[in-house]
């Protein structure tokens, strides 16, 4: 049962950008860093009146216990009742107006009526249970709205145009319309979806596509919005308007997602209706049927004051909550961070889990796999250690991501690397310097027209690698193959989850078919769905959804977090996800251990059946107190340890998952 007293007015339908800042045009910008977790907490007015609840309680209790004066350990909880119940009581007062019965009135009369009674303490209980749970909600809601918000900063703000006469000015990308050209000077970001019409360069596309290496781009191709340019000048003719471009489509589907989530809550609500009005007309009917009927005031609001006791929803609350926030804290301690209660409900329903490629299944970082001779290398006495020497000292002064694999490959052969002079990069192309008198080049081997050199290039790339060309002196000596590290515990996880779930997992990827199917081999995957762009990644996810799976999607870049707002969960990599991820994600693997998800999933199953047990004993207790108390003379005291019994029985039953047996026993 839901407790949280926030409207649709915690999540806005679009977001107001008018406040954000104007950089210069094309400047390369990045996700901003979330606000930290504790500044959240402390930002969100629920939680600072949840933490005064729960400090007035906690002082006032000791002070019971301890036998202090009653005055003051009345003051404490009555002031718990202020600082916690404001708010709910706020909420059922609107629902009132509005001719609607909410657990919020329930829950207000309930400690009311607890405290006239002298059982201060439950009312009390009551009041932080639903704080806390108030201002769990509105801190993710708050968290999940910053994330999305961030989002817009990916794409610059402003881009060069380029005018009819050759002339540049700068504008808003929000006014770019298809058709205008505009200019994209190295390492700024492409401020539109379009297509290149001038120059070359290599574009790190990642946040889109999740390719690990940057694509080479000549004319004719295409380009997204909010991605990087490399050391080229590109000319950009704009194809979509800044509302219809990539990014722009990702914030649409992330708000899109959250809003269809929360409406699976009206069930709930409906419930909640119907649970108060039925306590409070019961309550109404014990106290008025019997005065009619002539009966003493004093027993008779007694025994409608003990049945609002016991029917009270405490004990149902806290058959739910103890036994998902022990989980939480368990797999928490294991490196798995659920971000609620529901996250862990959804996780315990999971019977397909999808997983992006890079960066996710692999480190995201190419190696050197593999080297090959050409015929052209024994005439001039190269091994296969000559050709990484001279690649190693040709690209030790490029930055590009292929350039920095090969020097760590040399280095790690402990080969001597000779000085290079006369360095050169091109664009799309590769780089060439002087190594000892010789120029080597280090080349993309697109369009090789020797059939020796193509037939060993295909056959690096139909294992799903990327090939590069050695050349000395303007002739081919060697393929140096490279290609993503998986990581090691990935084979183990999938084979876990292909047992716990029943089905094997599937690779949903922007990456090429050659380099996803090579992966999927490798770490024991069947099913394979590749150069998905974001939106082709949800259509994925709703495609195994509509087969009848709840589906979880493990991702970690910006380009996953459409479909990790889609699938049922969204489980982010902690240590190298993007912001948005992380925050969209109800879960985070925050030491990218993937073998701690299958352990949270059986464990998040067993919670399942705990909250069940748990359910049908405070159900019982309350049916049982409830009966005694129409039926019969329920004396208040065994009213009370009756009730507060089950919930004691029930938070120590949840209690018991907190255990690291728990953890070690999950699978």
């Amino acid at each position: 049962m839901q407790m949280c007293s926030c409207n649709s007015s915690c999540m806005p339908s679009t977001l107001d950008t008018r406040s954000r800042p104007t950089p210069t045009a094309g400047a390369p910008r990045t996700l901003p860093r979330p606000v930290p977790l504790h500044r959240t907490i402390w930002q969100v007015a629920e939680a600072r009146w949840a933490t005064a609840a729960t400090a007035l309680f906690a002082i006032g209790g000791i002070v019971h216990l301890a036998g202090g004066p009653t005055w003051l350990f009345w003051t404490l909880y009555l002031a718990c009742y202020a600082a916690g119940g404001w708010e709910p009581a706020l909420a059922g007062l609107q629902a009132l107006r509005e001719r609607t019965l909410d657990v919020d009135v329930l829950m207000i009369v309930a400690a009311l009526a607890a405290a006239a009674i002298g059982q201060v303490f439950d009312g009390a209980l009551l009041i932080v249970i639903f704080a806390t749970s108030g201002a769990l909600e509105a801190i993710a809601t708050r968290r999940t709205q910053d994330s999305v918000r961030a989002l817009l900063h990916l794409a610059p703000e402003r881009a060069v145009r380029v005018l009819a006469d050759g002339g540049e000015e700068q504008v808003d990308t929000a006014d770019l319309v298809p058709g205008d050209l505009v200019l994209v000077r190295p390492g700024n970001r492409i401020g539109a979806d379009g297509a290149v019409v001038d120059g070359a360069s290599d574009v790190d596309q990642a946040s889109i596509t999740g390719e690990p290496l940057p694509v080479a781009k000549q004319v004719g191709a295409e380009v997204f919005a909010g991605t990087v340019n490399g050391a080229g000048v590109l000319t950009v003719r704009v194809e979509r308007a800044a509302a219809d471009s990539v990014v722009a489509r990702i914030v649409t589907m992330v708000e899109e997602a959250s809003e269809t989530k929360a409406r699976t809550q009206l069930f709930i609500e409906k419930v909640e209706q119907r649970y108060s009005v039925v306590v409070v007309v019961a309550t109404l009917l014990l106290l008025g049927v019997p005065l009619l009927l002539g009966a003493a005031f004093e027993p008779t609001l007694l025994r409608a004051m003990t049945f609002m006791i016991v029917a009270s929803p405490c004990a149902i609350v806290l058959a739910t909550m103890p036994p998902l926030l022990a989980v939480m804290a368990n797999v928490g301690r294991h490196g798995v961070l659920l971000k609620s209660a529901v996250a862990l409900e959804r996780l315990a329903q999971v019977d397909r889990v999808a997983f992006d490629k890079t960066g996710t299944l692999t480190l995201g970082t190419p190696e050197v796999v593999d080297v090959a001779l050409l015929p052209d290398a024994g005439a001039a006495g190269l091994t296969e250690d000559g050709v990484v020497t001279l690649a190693a000292a040709a690209e030790r002064g490029s930055e590009h991501p292929v350039g920095r694999a090969v020097v760590r490959y040399a280095e790690g052969l402990a080969l001597a690397v000779p000085p290079a002079h006369d360095f050169l990069a091109t664009p799309g192309r590769g780089v060439t310097a002087t190594v000892a008198g010789r120029v080597v080049e280090v080349a993309s081997p697109r369009g090789a027209a020797e059939p020796a050199v193509a037939r060993v290039v295909a056959a690096q790339e139909a294992g799903g690698r990327t090939a590069i060309l050695v050349l000395l002196d303007g002739r081919a000596c060697g393929v140096i193959a490279l290609a993503d590290r998986v990581r090691p515990d990935a084979p183990a996880a999938v084979a876990a989850l292909d047992t716990l779930t029943g089905s094997s997992p599937v690779l949903l990827t922007g990456d090429n078919r050659a380099a996803a199917d090579a992966l999927a081999t490798r770490v024991g995957i069947g099913e394979v769905r590749a150069g998905l762009l974001p939106e082709h990644k949800v259509d994925a996810v709703r495609s195994l959804q509509a087969a009848g799976h709840r589906v979880a999607l493990v991702g970690d870049g910006i380009n996953d977090a459409p479909a990790m707002a889609t699938a049922h969960v969204g489980i982010a990599m902690g240590r190298t996800g993007s912001d948005l991820a992380t925050e969209t994600s109800d879960a985070v693997l925050v030491r990218d251990d993937l073998t701690a998800l299958p352990r949270a999933i059986a464990l998040s199953r067993r919670a399942e059946r705990v909250v069940k047990a748990n359910l049908v004993f405070a159900s019982a207790v309350i049916v049982v107190l409830v009966t005694w108390d129409v039926v019969g003379t329920l004396p208040l005291p065994i009213g009370v340890a009756g009730h507060e019994g089950s919930t004691v029985v029930v938070a120590l039953n949840g209690l018991r998952l907190l255990r690291a047996k728990a953890w070690r026993d999950a699978v």
